[in-house]
């Protein structure tokens, strides 16, 4: 006997999905090429701060207040991707109607340079874009890890449905952009390559637009 002569209707919703995107870059190369310069011009000036980074280097300030060429050609890209992927969720709103304030910051891994577990309250969205990523064969170098932010999950295991699953890493390449929501927990494991991993992190949160007055 089969499942359609057993039930009328056979149907399964994901709630509370956490959605994960990612979009790659066309011709990225002179993008990077650009942003690395930017970047050791920036370090050369800038000491940096502490973050979530250990043993690297994280830009101070708001990187996309730099009017380069190329940060400012990543902050078109990075609002593109965060219109597309709510758009891609929610037909009930229109996130360029909405006020959008976008911050970012550039990480530069050396070798055991990573980022420890966190999350960035406040905002809507995270991302990070690729900027260079060191070629590994094996291992976790260079992989973002992202953690289940339900509880009391252990129990599903059994069943090894990627919809239960605790973790989920992925090693992303040079030139992709990725978006997850900003309450997700993550974490980067430590660069195990000789060549440096670097990335620039941001965060989108909206707004209601503010009514014109008269």
């Amino acid at each position: 006997m089969t499942q359609q002569q057993i039930f009328d209707t056979a149907e399964a919703d994901f709630l509370f999905a956490t959605p994960l995107a990612r979009f790659t870059v066309k011709d990225h190369e002179r993008l990077d090429k650009a942003l690395l310069a930017e970047g050791a011009r920036l370090r050369a000036i800038d000491e940096g701060v502490q973050k979530s980074n250990r043993g690297g280097w994280h830009s101070e300030g708001n990187i996309f207040d730099n009017p380069a060429d190329c940060i400012q050609e990543l902050r078109a890209l990075a609002t593109s991707a965060i219109h597309d992927l709510t758009r891609n969720i929610s037909s009930k709103v229109d996130p360029a109607k909405l006020t959008m304030k976008l911050s970012g910051w550039m990480n530069a891994n050396p070798m055991g340079g990573f980022n420890a577990p966190h999350t960035h309250p406040g905002a809507h969205w995270s991302g990070v874009y690729y900027v260079n990523q060191p070629d590994v064969e094996e291992g976790n170098s260079g992989m973002i890890e992202f953690l289940d932010p339900r509880s009391d999950l252990p129990n599903w295991r059994i069943l090894r449905a990627d919809a239960f699953r605790l973790k989920k890493k992925i090693r992303p390449r040079a030139g992709e952009i990725v978006l997850f929501p900003s309450y997700l927990m993550h974490w980067v494991y430590p660069n195990e390559s000789s060549e440096e991993r670097v990335t620039i992190a941001f965060n989108a949160t909206f707004r209601k637009p503010r009514k014109k007055k008269g």
